[in-house]
């Protein structure tokens, strides 16, 4: 996501709970599950949980009534590294000591989470992924060690900034996905990739664009096309709700001339949407309301599409009226979790109002 500050400027103003002093292996990690987890739902509401706030995700998401979360943001430690930790933070790696429990009670509740790589910190200061680490099969290690650990089901890559237009870190990320994929045939787990990336109000940028036709080259299948419908940074005033679907419709085209062969249904069904509530970074000429919350749903449900997001699940909150992109609020007069409970619904394809 793009967020007005760096990361680690973040870390460095919030106490972070230190979860584990550990390392994990990149190959592997204890797996929490003892049966294979459900597939994710067809059409999933999953707001985006701040991971470096020291904040409990299962007590988050029973408070706000979500079931499924996207928990943000692995990175290396430091650029030339093959590790990936939550936060960058080298006290929690992947292991089932760093959010193990929490995952575990949000999965016995019947959701899961979806564990996202990258951001805006990463991705401009060399520690996503796969700018870092130049070994295709280390990085493909790291994500199966997500699956293996957590019991997760699909993982997200939140690309933008200088990682969108680092073609060799693009390359290799997309060569690491088909091989995770070949491996999870192989040995009878489930994984999904979503790519999360920036967009216009009428689409994909042309390095999107470039993204998703090399992972069509290098055979890696991409589930879901995640698109941030907000900080749009061009200078005009937003009809945010209008512009989701003016920018989701152009993605719908890209996906079409990318993939020739699937149905109109299954390009909508590729499809996800993160909106950020409230008052995004650029200010109040993007200003996504609680009424446009209810006009997206039920496009989004209408249409069919996967993935309904937001950022971040703790800013869903009315506490700093008028408030430009806050960490910790919206800045527009809400009732607490109007948004997880608006979205919500949208799980499995209800909710239409």
């Amino acid at each position: 996501m793009r967020r007005p500050r760096p990361l680690r400027l973040l870390l460095s103003c919030l106490t972070v709970t230190a979860l584990s002093g550990g390392l994990v292996a990149l190959g592997g990690g204890d797996a929490l599950a003892t049966s294979p987890q459900p597939s994710m739902p067809s059409h999933v509401a999953a707001p985006y949980f701040e991971a470096w706030t020291g904040e409990s995700p299962a007590a988050l998401a029973a408070e706000s009534g979500n079931k499924y979360l996207t928990l943000a943001f692995l990175q290396t430690e430091a650029p030339g590294s093959c590790t990936a930790y939550w936060n960058g933070d080298t006290t929690q790696p992947v292991s089932k000591a760093t959010f193990g429990s929490d995952i575990r009670t949000i999965q016995a509740r019947g959701g899961n989470v979806i564990p996202s790589f990258g951001g805006y910190s990463a991705d401009t200061t060399g520690t996503e992924l796969a700018d870092s680490c130049t070994s295709v099969d280390a990085i493909a290690k790291v994500y199966e060690s997500l699956v293996t650990t957590y019991g997760v089901t699909r993982i997200d890559l939140d690309i933008e900034a200088d990682s969108i237009n680092n073609t060799t870190g693009v390359d290799r990320r997309n060569k690491a996905i088909a091989q995770v994929q070949r491996w999870a045939e192989r040995t009878g787990h489930e994984v999904q990739f979503s790519y999360t990336l920036p967009t216009t109000t009428t689409g994909l940028a042309p390095s999107g664009v470039a993204l998703l036709r090399n992972a069509v080259d290098n055979g890696a299948r991409v589930d879901v096309v995640n698109i941030m419908t907000f900080d749009y940074w061009d200078g005009a005033t937003h009809d945010m709700a209008a512009d989701t679907e003016t920018a989701a419709t152009g993605l719908y085209d890209q996906l079409a001339a990318l993939y020739p062969k699937k149905s109109p249904a299954k390009l909508w069904g590729m499809v996800g949407v993160t909106e950020m509530p409230g008052i995004d970074d650029y200010g109040p000429e993007e200003t996504f309301t609680p009424q446009d919350a209810v006009k997206v749903r039920n496009w989004a449900t209408a249409k069919g599409i996967d993935t309904l997001s937001f950022w971040a699940l703790q800013r869903d909150n009315g506490g700093c009226v008028g408030t430009a992109g806050a960490n910790s609020c919206s800045g527009v007069a809400q009732d607490t979790w109007y948004f997880s409970h608006t979205f919500a619904p949208f799980t499995n394809g209800g909710g239409r109002a």
